[in-house]
């Protein structure tokens, strides 16, 4: 297959949600000595952008979506173990500690920004639901993150959010973290209440504004 082939094959395997495809595509381009980084770029990214664009038209649902990621990332997986950890790291947009706040248990949107973050090349550290402010604080800390994402899909959770501000206020390190948050409840007005630095409605959102915020930061 042409370089082009299976670029084309790395996004059709995300569309189709067919893992198999994926790993099948991600192995014939490591055959070929392509770059990793064109091929999720040019490949996975752009199929997992179509399945975000069709997610936020209703078109697709969060079941198709979540297939989509483990397509993706069975791929992705193939693509980078010949990668140093320098080499990955080079090619980051950045850190992202991402979680679901303390108290709540629901994290199917927290997985859908993880797949759209990780697409565009952000290392993200998943760490679950209902995790504790500290641990949370102490992980981005542990491994020197660019931001801390938290989701709430409670109101009666969303003051979390605020206690991660309050937090590294209090500790003296606000200005190393960007600070980004979401979740059905949570609103622009109250991230800019709690001091938080973004706020996103949608997965797709989040990348964005990820990636304006981490701009601005490198920028300042």
């Amino acid at each position: 297959m042409s370089k082009e082939e299976i670029y084309e094959k790395l996004k059709n395997s995300i569309i189709e949600m067919d893992s198999d495809m994926a790993s099948d595509a991600a192995k014939a381009a490591v055959e070929a000595g392509l770059d990793p980084l064109d091929c999720i770029s040019s490949g996975l990214s752009a199929g997992m952008q179509h399945m975000s664009d069709l997610f936020d038209e209703g078109e697709a649902f969060v079941p198709e979506l979540l297939m989509a990621s483990e397509a993706f990332e069975a791929a992705v997986a193939i693509l980078t173990s010949g990668m140093s950890e320098e080499q990955k790291s080079s090619a980051s947009q950045g850190k992202v500690v991402l979680h679901t706040v303390q108290g709540d248990i629901h994290d199917i949107g927290k997985n859908i920004v993880k797949t759209m973050l990780s697409a565009n090349n952000f290392e993200v550290v998943d760490m679950g639901r209902d995790v504790p402010v500290e641990d949370v604080i102490s992980k981005a800390r542990e491994i020197g993150a660019d931001i801390i994402a938290g989701s709430a899909l409670m109101t009666t959770t969303m003051p979390a959010q605020r206690d991660i501000v309050d937090h590294l206020k209090e500790d003296g390190d606000r200005d190393k973290f960007i600070c980004m948050f979401g979740g059905a409840p949570v609103s622009k007005e109250w991230c800019a209440q709690i001091g938080a630095d973004g706020y996103s409605e949608t997965a797709t959102d989040a990348v964005n504004v990820a990636k304006e915020l981490i701009a601005k930061k490198k920028g300042a």
